[in-house]
């Protein structure tokens, strides 16, 4: 009973179209979240923003324009994203094979993997890895 209080609180409050919008099946952020969903599962092939699109039931322009509006960043860019955050998560769990690693996320290119993977975490891939392995056993010393 106080969850559903809460619930209908929520709904009843400024934020409340938003939330509704979100819950809504049809909605536009619903077909962004299925397009989402599709690149999570799907970060490290090629992707065809026309498909995206049409998996989320919206031309390009709109889906462009609402994507965008729902995660700050075109699809491509949050292709990208993904791919350089599990990069960076599999340089630290097998640490030495930067390239590998550039093709196991999707790169085509080992250097184009570099150069976007030093832009976005300001190092290149083996010395971020690196760094935050050694931070990782300077937390662990300081733990025990």
């Amino acid at each position: 009973m106080l969850e559903r209080e809460i619930a209908f609180r929520l709904l009843q409050g400024p934020q409340g179209g938003k939330l509704r919008h979100l819950a809504s099946s049809d909605g536009r952020l619903s077909q962004i979240r299925r397009a989402t969903a599709w690149i999570r599962g799907h970060y490290n092939e090629p992707i065809d923003v026309t498909e995206l699109a049409a998996l989320a039931n919206m031309s390009n322009a709109s889906f462009h324009r609402h994507f965008k509006a729902a995660t700050a960043m075109s699809p491509i860019q949050y292709q990208k994203q993904l791919r350089l955050l599990e990069a960076r998560h599999l340089l630290i769990a097998q640490p030495g094979g930067a390239a590998q690693v550039a093709f196991t996320v999707g790169y085509e290119s080992a250097s184009q993997f570099s150069r976007e993977y030093s832009r976005q975490f300001g190092l290149p891939p083996g010395r971020d890895a690196a760094r935050l392995l050694a931070m990782g056993e300077a937390v662990a010393l300081q733990v025990d």
